[in-house]
């Protein structure tokens, strides 16, 4: 069973973040990376901890730039390709939601 936000600063997922499962995965990683930025801010932390949660922010950060870049890209053709009929749209597999 995947754990919730309520995980600690560097205390990884269970489950598998870097995978992109439509927009509700992609808000689930972004909050959790404001989290990290959140615990990471707090003089309390060891720092090893903090470390932990950099690194994850980190990984975290260049996946969702990665997934936003798609974003874009398909926007771009949506936008320029406006006209296209349906079947010769552009898949947004990005948004879908694995069902």
């Amino acid at each position: 069973m995947a754990k919730t936000g309520n995980t600690k600063p560097g205390e990884a997922k269970t489950r598998d973040s870097s995978k992109t499962g439509g927009m509700k995965n992609f808000e689930e990683r972004l909050t959790r990376l404001e989290s990290l930025g959140e615990g990471i801010r707090k003089n309390d932390i060891p720092l090893d901890e903090a470390l932990k949660a950099f690194e994850e922010g980190i990984k975290l950060a260049r996946g969702l730039e990665k997934d936003l870049e798609k974003i874009e890209s398909r926007i771009e053709l949506l936008m320029n390709d406006s006209d296209a009929p349906a079947e010769e749209s552009p898949e947004l597999e990005l948004f879908d939601n694995g069902d």
